[in-house]
């Protein structure tokens, strides 16, 4: 799957830079389908190949880089592979967080 679109590659670009901001607008989403990771991105550096996001592990989560073309690239079992989810909307990270403690 392609995991940035043109509509984000857009909507990356309209945002810009977010590191300043305590509360940034998140983007994107993907996640792995066999697994318990979660990306949620706010930033997208095409340049670098590289987005900057909160990373939901599985044993820990962390503000960080991932690389999107090594995103696309990964094989999971059964053919699956990380997916973008769809029907994402754009939240700013602390009702994102509130909204995670709700559901756990």
């Amino acid at each position: 799957m392609k995991l940035i679109t043109k509509e984000l590659e857009k909507r990356f670009a309209e945002v810009g830079d977010q590191s300043q901001s305590s509360n940034p607008l998140i983007i994107a989403k993907f996640f792995n389908p066999c697994g318990s990771e979660t990306w949620y991105i706010s930033e997208w550096d095409k340049d670098a190949d590289r987005c900057f996001g909160y990373i939901e592990g599985m044993w820990e989560d962390e503000w960080g880089y991932v690389s999107i073309r090594e995103l696309e690239e990964l094989r999971l079992p059964f053919g699956l592979s990380i997916e973008r989810d769809r029907f994402f909307k754009e939240i700013r990270f602390k009702e994102l967080i509130k909204e995670q403690d709700l559901e756990r």
